[in-house]
């Protein structure tokens, strides 16, 4: 009886493990079974966070009755506050083993996401708590991310890097399309915080899936865990600056990001309020474009491969920086709407090439030891930079107009091609000497 009952253990393990293998390879479609299940992660949590999108401010005006300034303080302070917080936590994350550091924030950003239907539930639910989990959301993320660049390097061969970020960038934006509608209903049907609690789960699935990956994982150069000294809170950006292909990247994207996004709530103005557009068609003009980030990933790899990386990297970043101009020309009823509909395609589709393109460059250019500062910092800086032009542009739209605006805005955009990378740099070796 005992003897055959450890048989029976042996093979439902053995079982197990086959179908695991067999689940993540087919997921994987050719990385690895490994890839497949870090893929699969990524998914879960992107459809939760999009899921989500919105509801924050959702709960802050119907929940707490919270005015512009409060909804407006949610977004920046949170984002602001927890990228401060991701700062050392990116040196300190270099020196460990990354997997367990990807679910440890996956479980941090569940359990927080958790206490707002909870809260909400007993009538306890407040707006500091409300800052405080979105304070713990954006430094989840920004260190979540920064971790699973340097592991998925350890995954997949160099050579496959370029198709795991297409794959990423495809997955991203399918959610984007498919989420925030799903989210709506559901905040519509079920409550405001509703999807919250997806995005909870989202986070809980994520941890399982790349939990599921196992394997070795080598350790990182630094076997011993040491404290964060004060200088290792800049090396991020001082391995970026001193790299001649990086540089220019780094001020691209940081100035490009925050542009497009300062140019979202001018738009929301101009569209809902001025042009007298629908919520319903507002929602449209950028769900629907987002099928062209779908055909810009699925492009990116054989464009890459048959042009080269750097000048697929130039042109769809040259293109890229063409399209927002055309928003300052939109006008009322149906021609206003296809003409949004029209630039945010074109829009969409190079930075579908574009991203996948980036993110492999950037990691094929990052010492194996450095990745994970060099991903705080630049993400720490997108941010930073994001919120700072929003804000900036906000004054302008008041002064301006909002029409005014997204024409500079546009304008400047034009010169963003002129940092990207014209020429790629000697590499550096394992440790950026």
């Amino acid at each position: 009886m005992g003897s055959g009952h450890r048989v029976g253990n042996r093979l439902g393990d053995r079982l197990g493990h086959r179908l695991g293998h067999g689940l993540g390879r087919r997921l994987g479609h050719g990385l690895g079974h490994r890839f497949g299940w870090l893929w699969a992660a990524y998914g879960a949590s992107a459809l939760g966070t999009w899921l989500a999108f919105g509801a924050f401010p959702v709960i802050a005006v119907q929940v707490l009755h919270a005015g512009p300034a409060e909804v407006a303080a949610l977004s920046a302070v949170g984002a602001a506050v927890g990228a401060a917080v991701a700062v050392p936590l990116g040196p300190w994350v270099e020196f460990r083993r990354k997997r367990p550091v990807l679910i440890a924030m996956d479980l941090a950003r569940c359990a927080a996401l958790l206490t707002v239907p909870v809260a909400f539930a007993l009538g306890a639910l407040t707006y500091v708590q409300l800052l405080l989990v979105s304070v713990v959301a954006a430094a989840g993320d920004i260190t979540f991310r920064a971790a699973s660049g340097a592991y998925l390097k350890t995954l997949v061969p160099a050579e496959d890097l370029l198709a795991a970020n297409a794959r990423f960038e495809a997955t991203a934006w399918t959610t984007t399309i498919i989420g925030p509608p799903l989210g709506g209903a559901a905040i519509g049907f079920l409550g405001p915080v509703a999807t919250v609690a997806a995005d909870a789960v989202s986070h809980l699935l994520s941890a399982l899936g790349i939990r599921a990956t196992g394997g070795p994982e080598p350790r990182p150069e630094h076997r011993k865990a040491r404290r964060v000294r004060p200088g290792d809170l800049l090396d991020g950006w001082r391995y970026i600056l001193a790299d001649a292909s990086l540089r220019p990247l780094f001020f691209n994207t940081a100035l490009f990001n925050g542009l497009v996004m300062a140019a979202q709530p001018l738009l929301a103005v101009l569209m809902l309020g001025r042009l007298g557009f629908a919520p319903w068609q507002y929602g449209l003009a950028f769900a629907a474009p987002s099928i062209g980030g779908l055909i810009g990933a699925r492009l990116a790899r054989p464009l890459v491969a048959r042009f080269g990386q750097r000048e697929v990297l130039v042109a769809a970043g040259t293109l890229r920086a063409l399209w927002p101009v055309g928003l300052a020309f939109v006008g009322p009823g149906t021609g206003g709407l296809l003409l949004v509909m029209g630039v945010e395609f074109g829009l969409i589709l190079c930075c579908g090439v574009f991203n996948p393109v980036h993110a492999t460059y950037r990691l094929e250019r990052t010492a194996t030891d450095r990745i994970t500062r060099t991903l705080t910092a630049w993400a720490v800086t997108t941010r930073a930079s994001t919120a700072l032009l929003t804000a900036v542009w906000g004054v302008l739209g008041t002064l301006l107009g909002p029409r005014t605006a997204i024409a500079l805005l546009g304008a400047l955009l034009l010169a963003t091609p002129l940092l990207l990378p014209r020429r790629t740099a000697t590499r550096r070796g394992p440790s950026g000497s």
